[in-house]
């Protein structure tokens, strides 16, 4: 198998647009609870954080499925991919049903844990609860699109992915603010059509699954734990969730910190976060086709055409990177005004607007390298460095600069960039010094015992 030019383009593109699609509806969702206060807004950004610390946990199947089939699928062995999908399923739903009993039962917990401001729980707790069963449905649906997109199938997931996000955003607003007979169910309406929408994406895949894959699960591949299956998703999937986890633990804990400095500097931490990550949708595009691409790229045996794919990978994600946060940090005032009227809250904003160019530019090296490194089996590298960096640079770093040295937002958004540019080249470092090779060796290997091979 080849990567011509064209084609990591045109497998990142609906990559691209199922995030953006994302990120636009937690735009909406935040501007619908800011027009009915800044305290409505700072809570809408609490429990959305929270619940994608819970999602982190769901990355544990979705990211060593992604790199398991896309490894079989490169070398050929379609039997051994469809396993690995069946039996992720099983695994989806007890993990799943884990994070949407969490959010359901120890709501007040969480938030306590996140230091949230007395005005902002009343609100925060009810959508936490509330959000619990989308969760169990994202569970599966991460875990059937991660298997699409494995199988080169961007296109079919973007248009499920299309109509799930559409479905939401028509729903959202009747049943946030009311409409004829149906009443304002504020925040919680946001949660019920959250979860509309997901059960309509998990028959959407299913009936592709059925249609392009030719995969029709059985009942008890809704439950079953198959080990072997599993082995090989849980090595690649368990450091790779426990990177993020470790990232999203460290990030809720300058929130907390965030938290202590008043529901006005929640406010701004939720509106320019919600603007970085529109900077971030063309490098985690870049950075999710890069696994897809590698991950064919080894199985297949062709380790110089993965080294030169990263390397191109990551020369688009830092030019575009650079070219949107410098958009977005010109565009600032005006982007921010649509969140809210607040002079403070623009004022700092837009300075943490300019911060995101340094820290997004590092960013960009962990998306696209490390995505490139576990997609090789290389994934307990990046792990062992993010338990060093993230919680010395990133908390630590965060919390000295923010509130001793009285530096505020800005001391945190510094620590946030020299975590990213810490770990960026380190692991850039990695790949140009070959220390993956060894990994997508043993991949090879232990994709020609299970077939017999020798």
């Amino acid at each position: 198998m080849s990567a011509p030019r064209p084609r990591l383009f045109a497998l990142a593109w609906p990559l691209m647009t199922e995030l953006l699609l994302a990120l636009v509806l937690g735009i909406v969702g935040t501007l619908l609870a800011a027009r009915v206060s800044d305290t409505s807004g700072a809570a809408f950004a609490l429990t959305n954080n929270l619940t994608a610390t819970l999602f982190v946990l769901l990355r544990i199947i979705g990211a060593g499925v992604s790199v398991v089939v896309t490894q079989y699928l490169g070398a050929r062995q379609r039997d051994g991919a469809d396993r690995v999908a069946l039996a992720v399923l099983g695994a989806s739903s007890w993990m799943g049903m884990f994070c949407a009993l969490l959010a359901l039962l120890g709501a007040e917990g969480l938030l306590g844990l996140m230091q949230a401001p007395a005005d902002v729980i009343p609100l925060a707790a009810p959508f936490l609860r509330a959000m619990a069963p989308a969760l169990l449905l994202d569970a599966w649906n991460a875990s059937m699109a991660s298997v699409m997109r494995a199988h080169l199938r961007t296109r079919d997931t973007l248009m499920v992915l299309l109509l799930m996000h559409l479905s939401h955003l028509l729903l959202t607003l009747p049943l946030m603010e009311g409409w004829g007979p149906l009443p304002a169910l504020g925040l919680p309406g946001f949660a019920l059509a959250l979860a509309l929408s997901r059960a309509l994406g998990l028959g959407l895949h299913l009936l592709l699954w059925r249609q392009s894959l030719g995969l029709r699960p059985r009942f008890s591949d809704w439950w079953r734990l198959p080990r072997g299956e599993l082995a090989a998703v849980m090595h690649i999937g368990l450091p790779g969730a426990a990177e993020n986890l470790a990232h999203r633990t460290c990030f809720m804990i300058t929130l907390a910190m965030v938290g202590t400095l008043g529901a006005q500097a929640l406010a701004t931490h939720a509106y320019v976060t919600q603007l970085q990550h529109v900077i971030v949708v063309f490098s985690v595009g870049m950075g999710l086709a890069v696994e897809i691409l590698v991950g064919h790229l080894i199985g297949a045996g062709q380790l110089h055409a993965a080294q030169r794919l990263v390397a191109r990978a990551l020369r688009l994600g830092l030019i575009a990177t650079l070219v949107f946060a410098l958009a977005a940090a010109l565009a600032a005032p005006w982007l921010l005004g649509r969140f809210t009227r607040d002079t403070a809250i623009l004022a700092g904003g837009i300075t943490l607007m300019w911060l995101s160019i340094f820290v997004e530019l590092g960013r960009t090296f962990n998306v696209v390298v490390i995505n490139g490194l576990r997609a090789t089996g290389d994934a307990r590298y990046p792990l062992q460095v993010a338990v060093f960096s993230m919680p010395l640079v990133m908390a630590l770093g965060g919390w000295l600069l923010a509130i001793p040295l009285g530096l505020g937002l800005p001391g945190l958004w510094l620590a946030y960039g020299a975590d990213e540019w810490l770990r960026g080249l380190l692991m850039w470092r990695r790949w140009r010094r070959l220390g993956w090779v060894p990994h997508a060796r043993r991949a090879r290997q232990r994709m020609r015992l299970a077939t017999g091979g020798v």
